[in-house]
Formats: C-alpha cells, sequence, structure tokens
C-alpha cells in the first residue's frame, strides 16, 4: 500500500466507516432493536463486515449497484453499510412498485445484483421475466412467504464466516447510493449521493435537529426514503443512538414500542403523526418520554401542529424540507417558531445555502414568489445516466428544486406551490404526468387533467379530471377500475370525474389552478 493510499485509509471517512467508529466508541451499547433481537454496536458492526466479505466473494465491487427491495428488517440496515464497505452503490426500491415500474428501475439502474424480500419476490420475478433478466438475487426471509427456485438465502451472507474488516479506497465523491426519485417526470432518475454528500447531510440534521447520543429512536417509515434513512436512522448510527426499528408504521405498535422502550425521539411524516394522534390508545400509553419529534414529506396542517404541542407538550417539534436530491434536508423550522411561522419550511440547515429566484435566476425581492434553489454540500452528485436532466437542474451553479416559495423578512421561508405538479400523498411523491399518461392510454378517454387536492388523511390525494371522447360511454366506475389495474396503488386517484370540458388558458394550457379551487372541498367530509 503505498503512502497516497495510506494516507487516505488514514482520513477516510466513508459511509462504510461511520458504524465502525461508532463501535469503537460504545462498543456494548444496544445500536439496534428489530423484533426480537438486538445488536449492539460492535456485532452490528461485525454483522457489516461479515456481509461485505461474502458480497465481495460472490462479485461486487466498487461502482455496482445492488437493488434493496424490502419493508424494513435488520438486514436492509446490514447490507446496506456492507455496500458501502465494499464501493457499491445501495439503490433502495420503493417495496410497493408493481413489476413494469420496479423492472424500469433494475434497468435503468443496471443493477448487478437484487436482494428482495420473500413477500415481494412474485413482483420481482415478474419484473426479471420481463427484462430477460438472470442476475444474481437474494431472498431475506421476512414474511415467511413462499419463494420460487433461483433465490439464494440471505442468511449465506449474514452468516459468512470472514470477519475481517472490509474497506474499499473510495474517493469522498464516489457514489455509495442511488435513490430513485420521481421527480416531476413520467419516469424516475436516479439521484447518486456520495459519503461526503451525506455526511454533510448528518451534521446539518445533527446540529439543527438537536439531536444527540443519548437518544432513544423509534423507526417506523420506509428506509428505502431518504428521510428515515438519512435524516434519521444513520445519524443516529453515527452518534451512538438506540434504534428500534420496526417494518411499518402501524399505529398501535408505535404507541406501545415508545412505552416499552422510554422511546425519545420520533420521526413521522403527517399523515402518521394524525394516525398516532386518533389513535384510541394514545391517551392510555405512557408517552412522556418523547422530547423531540420531526415531520416532513408534506406540508403539516396548522391544526394538528397546534394539537401535538397540546398532547405532548414535552415534546420539542422540528419541521424537516427538502427533496431527495439534497439527501434530504435543505431547510428546519425550529419549535420555538412553529406556532410564530406557521406553515413555514424553516431556514436554511447549517451547510445549506438557499434562495428564491425569478426564471432567470435572478434572487427576487421578500415576500415575491420565485423558484426555491439551493447550493450545498448535501446535494446528488448527478442524476444517473442523464446529463441533460443534471446540466438542467444545476444551471447557473444551483440546484433547481422544482418548487415554488417565498422568503419572509426574517428569512424564514415558505413552500407555496409545486412548479412542476408534483402530488404528494401519504408521504410519496407522485408525477401527475405519470398518472395522466396511463389514464390517456384508456380508450375512451379524449383529456385528462391530475393533481392533488387536500384530504383529511392523506394530505394530498390524486384527483383525475376526465373527458371523454366523443360517443365514449366509458364511467367513473370505469376509470377507476382501469386506474387500480395500471398504477401501482397509491398512485391511482382517490377521485375520478368525467366533465364535458377542461378550463384552458388562450395558449391551450390547462389551468390545474382553477381545477383545484374548483375540487378543493370534494373530501372535506370524509
Amino acid at each position: 500500500m503505498g503512502n497516497e493510499r495510506l494516507v487516505r485509509r488514514a482520513r477516510s471517512q466513508q459511509l462504510g466507516d461511520l458504524l465502525r467508529r461508532s463501535a469503537a466508541r460504545v462498543p456494548n451499547k444496544t445500536a439496534l432493536v428489530f423484533r426480537d433481537r438486538s445488536d449492539t454496536f460492535a456485532e452490528l458492526d461485525k454483522a457489516v463486515d461479515r456481509a461485505a466479505n461474502a458480497l465481495k466473494v460472490r462479485g461486487i465491487a466498487k461502482g455496482d449497484r445492488v437493488a434493496l427491495f424490502t419493508h424494513n428488517n435488520r438486514s436492509f440496515v446490514v447490507l446496506r453499510f456492507a455496500l458501502a464497505r465494499l464501493g457499491a452503490i445501495a439503490t433502495p426500491v420503493n417495496f410497493m412498485l408493481n413489476a413494469e415500474d420496479f423492472a424500469y428501475i433494475l434497468g435503468h439502474s443496471g443493477a448487478q445484483m437484487l436482494i428482495a424480500e420473500d413477500a415481494l419476490c412474485p413482483v420481482a420475478d415478474a419484473a426479471l421475466v420481463s427484462m430477460n433478466s438472470d442476475m444474481p438475487k437474494l431472498v431475506i426471509p421476512h414474511a415467511g412467504a413462499d419463494v420460487t427456485e433461483g433465490w439464494e438465502p440471505v442468511a449465506a451472507i449474514l452468516d459468512h464466516d470472514d470477519t475481517s474488516e472490509a474497506w474499499t479506497d473510495l474517493a469522498g465523491d464516489d457514489p455509495v447510493q442511488m435513490m430513485y426519485t420521481s421527480g416531476t417526470e413520467s419516469r424516475p432518475k436516479g439521484a447518486l449521493l456520495s459519503s461526503d454528500a451525506l455526511y454533510a447531510q448528518y451534521v446539518s440534521c445533527i446540529v439543527d435537529g438537536e439531536m444527540t447520543g443519548d437518544a432513544v429512536s423509534l423507526h417506523c417509515l420506509p428506509l428505502f426514503h431518504c428521510a428515515q434513512l438519512d435524516c434519521f436512522l444513520s445519524p443516529d448510527l453515527y452518534l451512538g443512538v438506540t434504534s428500534i426499528l420496526h417494518e411499518k408504521a402501524d399505529p398501535a405498535d408505535m404507541l406501545v414500542a415508545i412505552e416499552e422502550h422510554s422511546v425519545t425521539k420520533l420521526f413521522c411524516p403527517p399523515t402518521v403523526w394524525i394516525a398516532l394522534l386518533r389513535h384510541p390508545d394514545f391517551d392510555k400509553r405512557d408517552l412522556s418520554s418523547l422530547n423531540v419529534g420531526y415531520y416532513g414529506a408534506s406540508i403539516m396542517p396548522t391544526a394538528v401542529i397546534e394539537e401535538l404541542m397540546q398532547r405532548l407538550p414535552n415534546m420539542r417539534l422540528f419541521n424537516f424540507y427538502g427533496q431527495t436530491e439534497m439527501a434530504p434536508v435543505a431547510t428546519i423550522l425550529r419549535p420555538e417558531d412553529q406556532v410564530r411561522k406557521l406553515g413555514s419550511a424553516g431556514r436554511p440547515a447549517l451547510n445549506v445555502e438557499t434562495r428564491v429566484v425569478d426564471d432567470n435566476d435572478h434572487p427576487v425581492a421578500v415576500g415575491e414568489v420565485g423558484e426555491v434553489v439551493h447550493r450545498s454540500p448535501h446535494l446528488i452528485s448527478e442524476y444517473y445516466n442523464d446529463t441533460d436532466k443534471t446540466a438542467a437542474a444545476f444551471r447557473n451553479g444551483w440546484f433547481h428544486s422544482g418548487d415554488l416559495g417565498r422568503y419572509d423578512e426574517e428569512g424564514y421561508l415558505y413552500i407555496v406551490d409545486r412548479k412542476k405538479d408534483m402530488i404528494k400523498t401519504g408521504g410519496e411523491n407522485v408525477a401527475s404526468r405519470e398518472v395522466e399518461e396511463a389514464i390517456f392510454r384508456h380508450p375512451d378517454v379524449a383529456e385528462v387533467a391530475v393533481f392533488g387536492v387536500p384530504h383529511p388523511k392523506w394530505i394530498e390525494a390524486v384527483t383525475a379530471i376526465v373527458v371523454l371522447k366523443a360517443g365514449a360511454s366509458a364511467t367513473v366506475e370505469d376509470i377507476n377500475a382501469y386506474c387500480r389495474e395500471t398504477l401501482t396503488h397509491y398512485k391511482a386517484p382517490k377521485h375520478v370525474a368525467i366533465t364535458d370540458q377542461l378550463p384552458k388558458n388562450a395558449s391551450g394550457k390547462i389551468l390545474k389552478r382553477d381545477l383545484r379551487q374548483q375540487y378543493d372541498d370534494v373530501f372535506a367530509n370524509d
């Protein structure tokens, strides 16, 4: 090993180093609790080395993409850090995707290996058949489902006998993670993140989110989302926090866990906070240990913020705003501003510079609406295999978020609209164009407009207004059935209406703002 490489090894600050350093500091402290298994930091670190060495034997190397298609479980955590130690690119995938959508991501990413939960193997197999792919595939026995032949049990990876320290020589900007974001396009984009970007983001979360190593965290939202993975679980492992991991956000189970483990720290999107508040056990469980809470992914209704502050008076509440490309935090609204600045996304995080600009990228005046743009080491390196979209997003040396916002006189950011009609429903991003294109394929549809409207549970609900072709006889029920057959379930509209014509401007552009106003109260009585 030459001097340059020795120096790089000594100065290494890779994602794969994160657990090793925590294990050196607090080896016997509980790091992860999942179901009936508990790992100390030393045990979890050793499990990561085993898995990394096993994957290396199977040919996984620096730059390889490995898809992770699973609900939350211990295996996900171990494999994510094992891949980082090899310099491979972990590619978590939304477990709610259908076979067609999953096949696109596998193909676009050029994945060299697939690791899937047993219950999701039928979807994965269908995707691989459509691709005519025979890539290596590992199965995580998580749900007790039957698995077809051709899948290697992940136990062969996790129980590997080589526990030697795994490390790969990487530059700080080498990619170690790729998150797929629907953005506002009809096809998702692969957002490449480096160790440098992730660490910068972790520091912002830790400092501005008042995170400390003595917390006990409950993680229930999907780890394929950068919010749960990179705002909370990874910073917690970095700090030496004890993490309680659940496979899903079940309100009853969450309330039990908070009481049982004396949980001090919890992140939920607004939909889950609402579900917790409405659960009959909320006032029956001892939740007094909760002293810090976080929300994000979509706008939190003012009434919910006020209710949370009333019913959990000892909990300091933070709003994290951002997007996948920011790894994901951009701005943070602190506890003391929750009421004073209701509806605000806060101010730029420690390692972030944020502006609001006009169409020529010139800053707008206080109070004026423009596009929100960022400069930050948090940012992705590029959109994988898409130089045009990368260039467009980073034009003039700023990352263009696609969100419209304004600053107030104190420097607090308010998000007022989405520049390209993104819908955030239940914490999931849905591109209106993708849903429109699916509905357009129905033989009776002449025109369609898709947008989001307020919903008491999902915060926003996908809504489709359809104009039929002359002489067509399709009903609302027909359109709904077609959507359920052709779209991943959370992308299917929750409300469909058929009309004679859509509102348009003089150039023929559909006026979605008018439609949003017209259908704003369609779920008011739900």
